[in-house]
């Protein structure tokens, strides 16, 4: 590791050399670039993580003096990755510049690919808001090129984590949506009880037993075949449970789906939420008694 370090130095000095001289034959731009190139790759094998992303940077640079912009925009990327290893809000900020470079070449898919992977590294750090907003912009751009499938996973993110957030309505007109698009594809059809049920979950979430009753009847107009799901008959079911508030009949209902298709952990917080909103319900009309 040791070599790779002192080999990277080296490539490194030589480099910040080369910018200090002058040549009359040759771009010292260019010659910097190649052996900054080589000191971030001699870092790398080192996982010296820190002095590769600076290594990248300083690439960056060189390659935007000598006008090659995708080359550039290439580079950011590399000193995000590497940066990822260590820091996250300097891996952040290289990838947001790659994101800027790819976009002012109209590189949309490339942007949106980057945009994704800050998403992913604030989703990482727990950092929701921002999660969101890069999955946002990941989707849009997708949108744009018409990647549609890259697009409804990128806002299945957002719906995601907007419920997490109890912004339930957001993520209620995604799932729709979503819903809605794929009823049309032969491949993503089978997806939709799917989609329509992340929207129950959210509707429920809200506590507004005709909100969730009027949902299930539109849900049939949309697909005629979703009444006939185990899905379905779960929302149904539970609105039936918070209307009478018999919290007995709402756990039932959700240990006997689970039994037959296991819920995944953003499914069971949103029923805890709605199980825990009944039985609180339920505590105040004792108290009124």
């Amino acid at each position: 590791m040791g070599d790779h370090i002192a080999r990277g130095d080296d490539f490194e000095k030589k480099a910040e050399k080369k910018l200090t001289s002058w040549g009359l034959f040759s771009n010292k731009h260019e010659d910097a670039a190649e052996l900054f190139e080589k000191a971030a790759n001699s870092y790398k094998l080192a996982k010296a993580w820190d002095k590769a992303g600076a290594a990248y940077l300083k690439l960056a640079n060189c390659y935007l003096k000598v006008e090659s912009k995708h080359e550039a925009a290439n580079a950011y990327a590399e000193a995000g990755h590497a940066y990822k290893k260590t820091s996250s809000k300097e891996a952040v900020s290289c990838l947001e510049q790659a994101v800027n470079s790819f976009l002012e070449m109209g590189r949309l898919n490339m942007a949106a690919r980057y945009c994704k992977e800050i998403a992913d590294i604030h989703e990482t750090d727990e950092n929701l808001d921002q999660a969101i907003a890069w999955y946002e912009k990941a989707a849009d751009l997708f949108q744009s090129e018409e990647v549609t499938t890259s697009a409804n996973q990128n806002r299945q993110k957002v719906a995601q984590y907007s419920a997490q957030l109890e912004q339930y309505p957001k993520a209620i007109e995604i799932y729709e949506d979503i819903a809605r698009q794929s009823l049309n594809n032969s491949l993503l059809k089978y997806g939709v009880k799917g989609h329509l049920l992340n929207a129950g979950l959210c509707h429920l979430c809200k506590g507004d037993v005709v909100s969730i009753t009027n949902a299930l009847e539109k849900y049939q107009d949309l697909d005629p075949t979703f009444a006939g799901t185990r899905e379905y008959k779960l929302l149904s079911g539970l609105a039936s449970a918070i209307d009478d508030q018999d919290v007995g009949k709402f756990t039932d209902l959700v240990k006997e789906f689970d039994s037959m298709t296991p819920l995944d952990a953003w499914k069971t917080t949103l029923l805890l939420r709605v199980k825990e909103n009944l039985k609180a319900q339920d505590n105040d009309d004792d108290d009124l008694t």
